[in-house]
């Protein structure tokens, strides 16, 4: 017989955005941590638990900021920032502290979320960055015309985001595109990459593929990167429909 070891028994919650969806775990009360090959594990649909990314719910260090969060990858890799995971556990913050508004931080920026209707979160991700280095690339040019073929427009909303645009979307394969730019030289940390579609001034049919994780339903920061991008084409309002495999998301860019 083999040797009897301890288990450590982990409470989380499943959630989605959209079909974007996240194992959150909170370690406010309890310190969590995971390694790479668990995070692997746990995200392994057919070994594990199966997600787009692991959110661990910590202890803000200011008064003013509900909870800190950090994220993972389903591959392992860790990722700054992430507006439907951000959507979610705002949602538990808010049914906890009974509110409609809270902030919570990200190792990229402090979010204000507010809660509009009874299934409804909004969640200000901030100022986009649209410099070469900030985004960042491995090298200098213009980011609304990326040295690529089809001159996608690259974005930084905390990760990075290179979206394509096409006439008809449902021609391009966003695995084959997403697989082939996510490690692409031009991007050092790597890339999301979009595949989008201008239906009017005011819709954008979006397909995605995170890094770290691959083609998902939804993105939050995906949906902000396609709505600045086509804006700043001249394409669309600042304020857009995102139609993604998932579902709509609504985009302001104020």
């Amino acid at each position: 017989m083999g040797k009897k070891t301890d288990k450590q028994s982990i409470k989380f919650k499943k959630m989605h955005g959209l079909g974007n969806d996240f194992l959150i775990v909170d370690g406010r009360m309890r310190s969590t941590a995971f390694d790479t090959n668990q995070i692997k594990l746990l995200g392994n649909r057919n070994l594990g638990i199966g997600f787009d990314q692991l959110v661990i719910i910590n202890e803000s260090s200011k008064d003013e900021i509900s909870a800190h969060l950090n994220f993972w990858n389903s591959d392992g890799s860790e990722s700054l920032t992430c507006g439907n995971a951000t959507r979610c556990v705002a949602d538990l913050l808010m049914s906890e502290m009974n509110c409609d508004r809270l902030i919570i931080s990200t190792n990229h920026a402090e979010i204000e979320c507010r809660k509009l209707n009874e299934h409804l979160i909004s969640t200000n991700l901030g100022k986009p960055k649209i410099l070469w280095q900030e985004i960042p690339l491995s090298t200098k040019c213009d980011t609304l015309s990326l040295p690529l073929k089809d001159s996608p427009v690259a974005t930084s909303m905390g990760n990075p985001h290179c979206t394509y645009f096409f006439k008809n979307i449902e021609t391009i394969s966003i695995t084959k595109i997403g697989a082939e730019t996510e490690s692409h030289s031009l991007f050092p940390n790597k890339t999301n990459v979009q595949i989008a579609e201008i239906i009017d001034k005011s819709t954008i049919k979006t397909k995605v593929w995170e890094r770290g994780c691959g083609v998902t339903m939804a993105s939050g920061s995906s949906a902000c990167a396609v709505a600045v991008a086509a804006h700043r084409l001249g394409l669309t309002n600042a304020s857009v429909k995102i139609v993604l495999d998932g579902g709509v998301v609504h985009v302001e860019w104020k």
